[in-house]
């Protein structure tokens, strides 16, 4: 069974391209920049859920109806911190949605040293649509923090 699939054109000719150190080297030095976006991306990711948490338990405390049953002086509060989760939220939505992206650039850079079809262009455009992603999670973790800042100002007494 093994023997028929390397017999095959397409199984052995993939062979004799990873058994290249070359190749190989230069894929892990093409993919080394993306890498280090990823692990950008995630550590900013881990303070926006960081946040993200606080609020949802935050909002969980002021709405229990158990525990003091949403006064309404907690409605201006609720809504501010819905908006602030509403931010963060979409925020961890696009900046995720970079992390996939710029995954599929690392994966396909590296298999960018054993395809002979030039790829540039696709990498290029996955690079700007990573960067876009990422620039709009951030947007919205800028926006809120802003609120934020804005928010506690005016909650304070």
């Amino acid at each position: 069974m093994i023997v028929d699939i390397l017999s095959a054109g397409i199984a052995t000719d993939l062979l004799e391209r990873t058994a290249s150190t070359a190749r190989v080297q230069q894929a892990v030095e093409l993919s080394l920049a993306p890498a280090f976006l990823l692990v950008g991306i995630g550590s900013i990711m881990n303070v926006m859920m960081s946040r993200l948490i606080w609020l949802a338990g935050r909002i969980e405390r002021l709405a229990d109806p158990v525990n003091g049953a949403c006064e309404v002086s907690h409605a201006k509060e609720l809504a501010w911190l819905r908006m602030r989760r509403k931010f963060a939220r979409m925020a961890i939505k696009f900046s995720t949605g970079a992390g996939v992206v710029i995954s599929i650039v690392i994966a396909v850079l590296f298999l960018s040293a054993y395809i002979e079809t030039p790829i540039g262009s696709l990498v290029a455009i996955l690079w700007v649509a990573t960067i876009g992603l990422l620039i709009t999670g951030l947007i919205y973790f800028l926006r809120e923090t802003l609120l934020a800042a804005d928010g506690s100002a005016k909650m304070e007494p």
